[in-house]
């Protein structure tokens, strides 16, 4: 279609698309991904400022090169940033305060559009063109068992109801996705890399109701005749869905939680999770350790070779489903953080880095998340250098102790000691992790150099610890353990074992020595 014709027809000076769907997800798939229909760039975070003239990407430290490889450069210009918290201050250095912006209101948050608001005169539009050709089929929901969830539905409402004081007139109204598949103990695995249901819900006089989508008209129809309060996340919940609210009824009063507890219950895990996280992660060492030993005794394979045994390992260990899409990255494609291609072209003879992060769903629908660097023959000394300088990191931010510890610590910590280290040109430029749950990114907790990152960990939170280096043209290490949090203590529940040839035992200290006795089970 024809952006730019689009602008002169709606009045706009110009418009701002992103990567999600209606339900706000992170990882939407290219069918429904608007930016990529524009750009080309598939990377799963991005937002693109469409002008009169001009249309521009902005993407993070992770998608710098891809987003490069995938665009025209003709059309596209990559505007390169540090971190997301570059980007408010990027786009009102390139956009005048009071133009007028355009955003679909399915596509972003209540929040973001008020934020928006703030500098522009946001006009909503509540029909994305290039929605045109989605078609999504009926959803086929499977049950969790409560023996891995720990909690009945029933148990989660009685909590709910509980930690959000709910009045006899409040109401509930939940529209992401893993709130409502969380609170319902439901999966859907048809969707490739996501276990989430497509529904939304309600939570009112001490119950819980279910809407899927060929339900939303009745529910609908069920808010214009309800006299309840609405309260609602406005974090998570899209514009279209809260203005709809707000202008249907005088008798609406939509409240903002102070502390979305259905979010608070999902990432805290119960002793039950805790316990299936630890069987899924046992069968994604597994997975992972015939997938290193495959790579070492097997000449002429390609990265697409790598994947499609991951696959089949996985399957094997009784996977479900995948988290997200492989990372197979040779040599300098290690270097994107977020390589996806995996090659048939690419082949690994001696001498070649290979980065594997993987992840996958089993029979309870929590994501595990693990990255493992191996080199196919003898290492070079930088090969070495390099892993055991992003080693070092691991090791002493997983056992980085303080009263009251934050991922923002953590993560300030590992820049700091990175500073503090001759990396010969490579660069840490992403987050130190991030939070698991039904999706393998989920928040709290997050550890990074942003303001999400200072909430303090608490038990049975669960995240990765993921430092890398990366040289664009080189190749690129991450060493990533996913954990949990107990009784002040970070556990692993990844045991895979680090690659001794790719260790220079001599850079490490006796106490990191000690440390890495942890992880030598294989």
């Amino acid at each position: 279609m024809d952006i730019q014709n689009f602008l002169k027809e709606h009045n706009l000076d110009c418009l701002l698309l992103n990567t999600t769907n209606e339900f706000l997800v992170e990882y939407n798939t290219l069918q429904e991904n608007s930016l990529y229909k524009l750009t080309g760039f598939s990377g799963s975070t991005g937002q693109a400022l469409v002008t009169s003239e001009k249309i521009f990407l902005f993407v993070d430290g992770r998608y710098h090169i891809q987003a490069e490889q995938e665009t025209d450069s003709e059309k596209i210009t990559v505007i390169k940033l540090n971190s997301w918290k570059d980007f408010w201050a990027k786009l009102r250095e390139m956009l005048p305060q009071g133009s007028e912006l355009g955003l679909f209101s399915k596509k972003n948050s209540l929040k973001i559009v008020n934020n928006f608001a703030k500098y522009y005169k946001v006009k909503l539009i509540d029909n994305d063109p290039f929605d045109n050709d989605c078609a999504i089929s009926a959803p086929q929901n499977i049950s969790v068992s409560e023996k891995l969830t720990g909690m009945s539905t029933d148990e989660k409402v009685r909590q709910i109801c509980h930690i959000a004081d709910l009045k006899d007139d409040e109401m509930i109204y939940l529209t992401d996705l893993d709130d409502v598949s969380y609170l319902f103990n439901l999966r859907n695995y048809e969707t490739p890399y996501s276990a989430k249901i497509r529904a939304k819900a309600l939570i009112y006089d001490g119950s819980a109701k279910l809407f899927l989508p060929e339900e939303f008209k009745r529910l609908e129809d069920f808010l214009k005749m309800t006299g309840l309060k609405i309260l609602i996340d406005p974090e998570t919940i899209n514009a279209y869905d809260a203005y709809l609210l707000e202008n249907q009824s005088n008798c609406f009063e939509i409240l903002d939680m102070d502390k979305n507890p259905v979010k608070y219950l999902r990432t805290h895990k119960t002793d039950a999770e805790i316990n299936h996280l630890k069987d899924a992660f046992a069968r994604t060492d597994k997975a992972l350790s015939v997938v290193r030993d495959y790579i070492y005794s097997n000449d002429n394979i390609s990265e697409y070779d790598i994947e499609q045994k991951l696959r089949e390992e996985f399957k094997n260990q009784g996977a479900v489903g995948l988290s997200f899409k492989p990372i197979i990255a040779k040599d300098k494609n290690s270097a994107l953080a977020h390589y996806s291609k995996s090659s048939k072209d690419e082949n690994i003879t001696d001498g070649n880095l290979v980065l594997i992060d993987c992840g996958a769903y089993f029979d309870g629908g929590l994501a595990t998340d693990i990255t493992r660097v191996f080199v196919k023959g003898e290492p070079s000394e930088l090969h070495k250098k390099i892993y055991t300088t992003v080693l070092k990191a691991f090791l002493n931010a997983f056992n980085y102790y303080k009263d009251g510890v934050t991922g923002y610590d953590i993560d300030d910590f590992v820049r700091k000691f990175f500073e503090k280290n001759d990396c010969d040109g490579f660069v840490f430029n992403h987050g130190l992790g991030h939070g698991i749950g039904i999706n393998v990114h989920e928040a709290p907790p997050n550890l990074s150099n942003s303001e999400i990152a200072k909430t303090h960990f608490e038990d049975n939170m669960c995240f990765t610890i993921e430092p890398g280096l990366y040289k664009e043209g080189k190749f690129g290490v991450r060493l990533e353990n996913s954990c949990y949090f107990k009784d002040g203590k970070i556990y692993s529940f990844v045991k895979m074992n680090y690659e001794k040839k790719l260790i220079d035992f001599g850079m490490l200290s006796q106490k990191e020595k000690e440390y890495l006795s942890e992880f030598e089970v294989r």
